[in-house]
């Protein structure tokens, strides 16, 4: 029986003008069948203005505004509104990609022949910029990386796009660019948390679907090109940074907070340091006043005691797969790449010898 799919696009200020037209028009030329996909568009931070831009330009959508910017609630009602519509499979896109026609086809075939698969993560290349790239493609994210200090990277970024033909097992998450998620998964574990508002929000919920026993995995012919760009704001730094910890307070148990509490003291002090000189320290101060408030650790222990309700797995079992390194590629700094990932890592082989 074909399954009925539900796509999530979060429009966020001038992002549908920027990038919505050819995303729509390759959503149009998916060999899935029409009858049984839905489009939902979230329209983040809307006004009249792009309300109806999105209504004109893609009028068999549903278009849901929203006022605040949260990308984790837009996420969610987008995913509830798939599920009220009958929608047995959820799909999160973002709006600055195109995808092959065999994309949505691809992803719905890789959870049907895979059971014990939670979540799907499409292939994810980086959209090429001149014609020498479109016969040179390079990767975007085959899967995403845990470091056990909390942060999160994407796997072969920038090498060379190279044939795949398993269903690869991703062993940290899946990159929210581009993945589905069974219906009935999403609503076990709750969907996003919406405090998270953006960045680190696949990460957590992907964390929940191996807490809950599933398994995520990559389908190697369902291929997007995303129009990736690196850019570094106080915006994206704080919430980077404030997810990282609150990841940490969520999901890790204490002794395995206790384990780890040296290095990311010293961590800290160095990105501390680094703030004071890079021009985001008063987000770094901001990132601590909100772990003074009794409403963030009134969310973390809602948040703990529901992960209890559903979790069959471990959470070691899952770390056993976390990072040592940290690896932004963006980011070229040697003191990271010479003495502290060298570090780190010896510190976390030698705690996981304890589990």
């Amino acid at each position: 029986m074909i399954k009925k799919v539900g796509i999530i696009l979060v429009n966020y200020k001038d992002y549908a003008e920027r990038f919505l037209t050819p995303c729509r028009d390759s959503l149009r030329a998916q060999d899935y069948p029409a009858e049984q996909t839905r489009i939902y568009i979230i329209d983040n931070a809307s006004t009249p203005g792009s309300l109806a831009y999105l209504k004109n330009n893609y009028p068999e959508a549903t278009v849901l505004p929203r006022l605040d910017g949260n990308y984790a609630a837009a996420n969610n009602l987008g995913f509830k509104e798939a599920i009220k519509d009958g929608c047995e499979y959820l799909v999160t896109l973002n709006m600055d990609t195109e995808v092959e026609p065999q994309w949505l086809k691809e992803l719905v075939k890789a959870l049907d022949n895979n059971p014990s698969a939670g979540i799907v993560q499409a292939k994810i290349l980086l959209y090429p910029k001149d014609e020498i790239e479109k016969t040179r493609a390079k990767i975007n994210s085959l899967g995403n990386i845990i470091h056990y200090l909390g942060f999160g990277f994407t796997s072969d970024y920038g090498a060379p796009d190279r044939e795949i033909l398993a269903y690869l097992e991703i062993k940290g998450y899946a990159s929210g660019c581009s993945f589905i998620i069974r219906r009935e998964v999403f609503e076990q574990v709750g969907g996003y948390i919406e405090e998270f508002y953006m960045y680190h929000d696949d990460l957590e919920l992907s964390l929940k679907v191996k807490l809950a026993g599933y398994k995520i995995i990559l389908a190697p012919r369902a291929v997007v090109y995303h129009k990736y760009e690196f850019k570094r704001s106080t915006k994206m730094i704080y919430y980077m940074e404030r997810n990282r910890y609150l990841t940490m307070l969520i999901f890790y148990p204490y002794r395995f907070l206790a384990w780890i509490f040296l290095p990311l003291l010293f961590l800290d002090l160095g990105m501390l340091f680094y703030a004071l000189f890079g021009g985001w320290f008063r987000e770094e101060i901001k990132i601590y006043g909100h772990f003074f408030r009794r409403r963030t650790y009134d969310m973390i222990a809602k948040e703990r005691a529901r992960l209890k309700s559903f979790s069959t797995v471990p959470f070691e079992e899952i770390a056993r797969d976390f990072e040592g390194r940290i690896m932004f590629q963006e980011i070229s700094n040697p003191i990271l790449k010479y003495i502290a990932n060298p570090l780190m890592n010896i510190y976390w082989r030698l705690v996981k010898l304890f589990f």
